[in-house]
């Protein structure tokens, strides 16, 4: 006997919330790729201190990793999804995954310090936009949008 697995038609209004998860993570590349492969005149030239910039210059690989998970994983994810992919629980879930080590090594690491509260209310709006975007997938998969 074969068993199909019975998918509904995903509303309207996940795939804009999806596409606006593309969009935000797509920004979020950007951020990664200016960190990542930025020299510290760089930074400066961009507006930090220079102690800002030596920071950011010292801080450790995992954490340029641990950020490129929560992107990419975040960007992919929100790309599965707005096709209706189950996939996409896995890469948001990895994305949530990484902005929670990205925001514990920002206080390991002292980035919060020197950056002060905004920096942590940004990285605080990341982790709920990464929640928000992988508990959509979750209500997606239970109701059967997801295949």
């Amino acid at each position: 006997m074969k068993t199909t697995i019975s998918t509904r038609a995903m509303p309207r209004s996940v795939r804009v919330l999806a596409a606006l998860g593309i969009a935000w993570n797509a920004f979020g590349a950007v951020q990664w790729s200016g960190q990542a492969f930025a020299s510290p005149a760089v930074l400066v030239a961009k507006g930090m201190t220079p102690a800002q910039a030596a920071l950011y210059a010292a801080l450790p690989g995992w954490m340029t990793i641990v950020f490129a998970i929560g992107v990419f994983g975040g960007l992919a994810g929100s790309l599965l999804l707005a096709i209706g992919r189950r996939a996409a629980l896995t890469a948001l879930g990895m994305s949530l995954l990484g902005y929670i080590a990205l925001f514990v090594g920002d206080i390991v690491e002292g980035v919060f310090a020197a950056f002060g509260l905004p920096h942590m209310l940004v990285l605080m709006i990341v982790v709920a936009i990464a929640t928000g975007l992988l508990l959509l997938a979750l209500h997606a998969d239970r109701r059967a949008w997801l295949r």
